[in-house]
This record gives structure tokens, C-alpha cells and sequence, in this order.
């Protein structure tokens, strides 16, 4: 039994345990034991090493890189708990991995945003809870209850913090962000601009124009991730020869693949903000251009609504 009569057990896989421990600190109890190895042949093996049954479970891991390991650990994780008789397993994903391949947009493609919800669902997950989703329409690709979070609070904090409101203004970093960036600019009280972007192909694509006056302002680039920064790169310049004083940008996914080391390092970009649902990597932790924000008293809060079955979305009002 958990303290405060909280009969329920929080488990985590391998892709970010740091991210786990903080969580289960905040709720005042200890991570549950589970052995996480794998064969000779790379094949994954788990062990759960204390009984659950009749207990509510929760399964920590976000589908970060290494995407295919990282989602095999939770499936193999949850059909473990599943033959243990465990009441219920919730998934949670702070990254949610393949995210962006949440629709056809060429002939002969996957939708695999909505094959993962499958695989989830068929290994034994009752429920999923993920944060900041690439598209939002990727809840409806589960037939089970579905919690999405956001790390908005701890941004907006930071931001309030650091930067002075009277020469600020959030930039979307194309069409499809504006919504995100509507709603940092009114929770903030400052101007909106938009980056009038082109996409060439996966991972590439051509910043046009500026939409909006961003001349002496202190710029922040909102987004849900920044993979190779590639994008965000060319926006940087666009905005610079708008005449914007500064650039930051603010993502809740640091995803950080390819060159996206070198790229931010050798930028002018003031900062980048992330936050710890995915790991950083050794040498992006170092980078004093990165600041990376905590979100586990949020995740925290909504497995402890789940278990007492009050509302979860009161959280962001």
C-alpha cells in the first residue's frame, strides 16, 4: 500500500528514468522493481518483481529514440503486467513517438500514429496519457480513454521569468502552429507572428516570410518538438532580417536528432526551452543555449487524478 491509502504501482522502462524517479518523488512513493534486460540477440526480456495483482498500474516511458526499442520495452512491460494480473495498466507517454505520421499525405504510405495506438491497445493498455501530441486527432486513434497534457504552465512560467513582456512576441514556425502560438501569445498578453513556411521534404524545408511585425521584439518560436532544427534554423534567419532584437524558441519535445547539436550550437539563437520528456543527450545537456524545464509535477498531478478518478483537464484551466 502507497501512502495516503494509494493502492497503485508506478512502473518505468529504460528510455528515461530520471524523468520516472521525479514523478514518483512527487507522489511520495517509491518506483515499483522491474528487471529490463535484454538477450544476446537483442531480444527484450522483463520481469516484474512484486506482485500487482488487483492493483492500478502505471507504465512510464516515453517512445523516444530509440523509437522501436523504446516502444517494444512498453508493449513486452505491459503484456507482463497484463499475465500478472494487474487491474489496470495507463500508459505514460510523455513523448509520443511517430506522432508525425498521424495521416496519408502521398499514395502508399502508413498512418503509424494510429498503428501504435493498436499495438497499445492489443497488448493490454486500458489507458494512455501523453503530452503535447504533434496532432491532437491522434486521440482519436484509441477506442480507450485518452489524457492529453500539456507543459504550457512550466514554458509559460519560464518565459515570465526571463524575458520582458512589453518587447515580446511568439512566433509560429508555420500555418499549422498557429493555434499553439495563439495561446502562449494571449496566456502572455503579446503580439503573434507567423513564418510563412514551405516544406521540400521530410526534414527540410524553406522558411519564406514573416507575417506579422517582429521589428525590436524579443522572439519566441513556439513548437512541439525540435528534431534537427533545421527548420528552426531558417527561422532564426528570417526573423533576424525582420529586424527581431533576439530569437528564442520553446518546444516541449527536444528531440534533437541528426545535426540539431551543431546547428543550435553555432546559431544565434538566444535559447532553446524544452522540457525532460525526452532524455537529453550528454553533449546537448551541456549546451548553455538549452534549458530544459521539468514537467513531473504535471504528469505527477495526473496520475494522481486518474487513480482518484477526478478531473484531469481542470489541471489546465
Amino acid at each position: 500500500m502507497n501512502p495516503e491509502g494509494q493502492d497503485f504501482k508506478i512502473f518505468s522502462c529504460t528510455a528515461n528514468v530520471a524523468l520516472s524517479k521525479a514523478i514518483a518523488d512527487d507522489l511520495g512513493i517509491d518506483l515499483c522493481r522491474a528487471d529490463v534486460r535484454r538477450f544476446s540477440d537483442g531480444e527484450i526480456f522483463v520481469e516484474i518483481q512484486e506482485s500487482v495483482r488487483g492493483t492500478d498500474t502505471f507504465v512510464i516511458q516515453p517512445t523516444c529514440h530509440p523509437v522501436n526499442d523504446t516502444l517494444m520495452e512498453l508493449l513486452i512491460m505491459t503484456d507482463a503486467l497484463k499475465r500478472s494480473s494487474t487491474n489496470s495498466i495507463t500508459a505514460v507517454l510523455p513523448y509520443y513517438g511517430y506522432g508525425r505520421q498521424d495521416r496519408k499525405v502521398q499514395s502508399r504510405v502508413p498512418i503509424t500514429a494510429k498503428l501504435v495506438a493498436d499495438l497499445l491497445t492489443a497488448a493490454g493498455v486500458s489507458r494512455v496519457v501523453s503530452m503535447d501530441l504533434h496532432a491532437g486527432q491522434i486521440q482519436g486513434f484509441f477506442n480507450i480513454p485518452f489524457d492529453h497534457l500539456y507543459a504550457k504552465p512550466v514554458i509559460l512560467q519560464h518565459i515570465r521569468q526571463n524575458y520582458p513582456m512589453d518587447k515580446l512576441i511568439v512566433v509560429s514556425p508555420d500555418a499549422g502552429g498557429v493555434e499553439r502560438a495563439r495561446a502562449y501569445a494571449k496566456r502572455l498578453d503579446v503580439g503573434l507572428a507567423i513564418i510563412d513556411k514551405r516544406r521540400i521534404r521530410p526534414n527540410e524545408a524553406q522558411a519564406m516570410n514573416v507575417i506579422g511585425d517582429v521589428e525590436g521584439k524579443h522572439a519566441i518560436i513556439v513548437d512541439d518538438m525540435v528534431d534537427t532544427a533545421g527548420t528552426l534554423i531558417q527561422a532564426i534567419h528570417v526573423l533576424k532580417e525582420h529586424g527581431a532584437e533576439s530569437v528564442s524558441a520553446a518546444c516541449t519535445h527536444g528531440v534533437f536528432s541528426g545535426s540539431a547539436f551543431e546547428r543550435i550550437r553555432d546559431s544565434e539563437i538566444r535559447e532553446v526551452i524544452c522540457t525532460d520528456t525526452i532524455p537529453l543527450s550528454p553533449e546537448m545537456a551541456k549546451l548553455n543555449k538549452v534549458k530544459c524545464l521539468t514537467v513531473a509535477p504535471i504528469l505527477a498531478e495526473a496520475i494522481r487524478r486518474i487513480y482518484k478518478q477526478s478531473s484531469v483537464s481542470s489541471l489546465f484551466d
